[in-house]
């Protein structure tokens, strides 16, 4: 199946279509890591963009149901270099081609991705639109152009949950321990990592009130990550100015950018973003550098807190950018990577989940 994708400054790429028939349109973003794709293709952070791997070769492990970090595929799409046909791993349940052909999303391989993450990396992310069935590049080109800026779509609604449910966890505990997660888009593993520490885990929507996490009266308010602008999750940044000083409150990836807009600071769009499983992040008070798992594309101003007890704990060493925070007299923190992430690094889960549940009073 002929396949082609356009970008907004008029470049244009023609290869083959794998998937399903179409034409999808987002921000394209590349992701550095050499493993993990079904969690990065149904990471609900990647809505609203094409995914496309540095690596060259992706699907060789094939699809296994039990990784996905959601209920499906939340890319638009997928750009690779070359996608396997013919997978090997004695949990694969189908390729990378059935999965994107079962989950209606189109696929392009065949091109050349590194020149299309050098353009990126140069000029800054941009709109493009990929169109599974035709080599019309023009076309492609065109409805990249017309497409609106990602900071003006409302993402965390499409990808939020419609009502609130509760997860209890089958470890047994002397004192159980109860965390209300804000679900701006979250990542499977977050809920997984409580549940395994004997926290029952209820999740709510991202319009919830104040009052109605109040009712809950939960032992620690967790903010998720997801897609999109900060700023336009209002209502959680309420939400954490309400409620800040009344409970702990923690968060990952946007659930860090909404809580540090609500403690007065700015937040800006990176020129391509940090998205990989390899970003080195040092802390600033051991030392110690972690290599990361990441996939956002807005970060946080580390001048602009109007609160002056707020701390920057953590620096991406890459570039400086904020990766830490932690108020010095409010139970709250947060961090922008994934300390969460399977398939890995999990170099930093029992240290940031660890800090969670102390900050319940809970069992480390």
């Amino acid at each position: 199946m002929s396949a082609v994708i356009g970008l907004e400054d008029g470049t244009i790429l023609k290869g083959t279509g794998f998937g399903a028939e179409g034409i999808v349109c987002g921000e394209l973003v590349f992701t550095t890591q050499y493993t993990g794709y079904e969690e990065s293709l149904t990471d609900p952070s990647y809505t609203g963009q094409i995914l496309m791997f540095t690596y060259p070769l992706i699907g060789n492990y094939g699809v296994n149901d039990e990784t996905f970090q959601s209920d499906g595929v939340k890319a638009e799409g997928l750009v690779v270099r070359e996608a396997c046909l013919s997978p090997s791993h004695h949990l694969s349940t189908r390729n990378i081609y059935k999965l994107m052909e079962d989950e209606g999303k189109p696929g392009i391989s065949g091109i050349d991705t590194r020149m299309l993450t050098i353009g990126t990396r140069e000029h800054g992310t941009m709109r493009a639109a990929l169109i599974n069935g035709s080599d019309d590049g023009e076309e492609a080109v065109r409805l990249a152009r017309e497409q609106p800026d990602i900071s003006s779509l409302d993402l965390i609604s499409r990808v939020t949950c419609k009502e609130p449910y509760t997860i209890e966890s089958q470890v047994k505990t002397a004192d159980k321990k109860h965390v209300v997660l804000f679900d701006l888009g979250m990542k499977k593993n977050i809920s997984m990592s409580l549940l395994k520490r004997g926290v029952d885990v209820t999740v709510v929507p991202a319009n919830t009130p104040t009052s109605v996490i109040e009712d809950y009266n939960p032992d620690l308010l967790f903010l998720s990550n997801g897609p999109g602008d900060p700023q336009n999750a209002q209502n959680a940044i309420d939400v954490v100015k309400d409620l800040a000083g009344t409970m702990p409150i923690s968060g990952i990836c946007l659930g860090h950018q909404v809580i540090s807009r609500a403690l007065g600071a700015d937040t800006y769009k990176l020129k391509f973003g940090h998205r990989g499983a390899n970003q080195p992040v040092k802390d600033l008070e051991s030392g110690i550098v972690h290599i990361t798992s990441q996939n956002h594309g807005f970060a946080v101003e580390g001048d602009s807190f109007d609160d002056t007890d707020v701390t920057v704990t953590q620096i991406n060493t890459n570039d400086n950018t904020v990766e830490g925070i932690e108020h010095n007299d409010l139970d709250i923190f947060s961090v922008q990577y994934h300390p969460e992430a399977h398939a890995g690094p999990r170099d930093t889960e029992k240290i940031f989940f660890g800090k969670v549940m102390k900050a319940m009073g809970g069992r480390v």
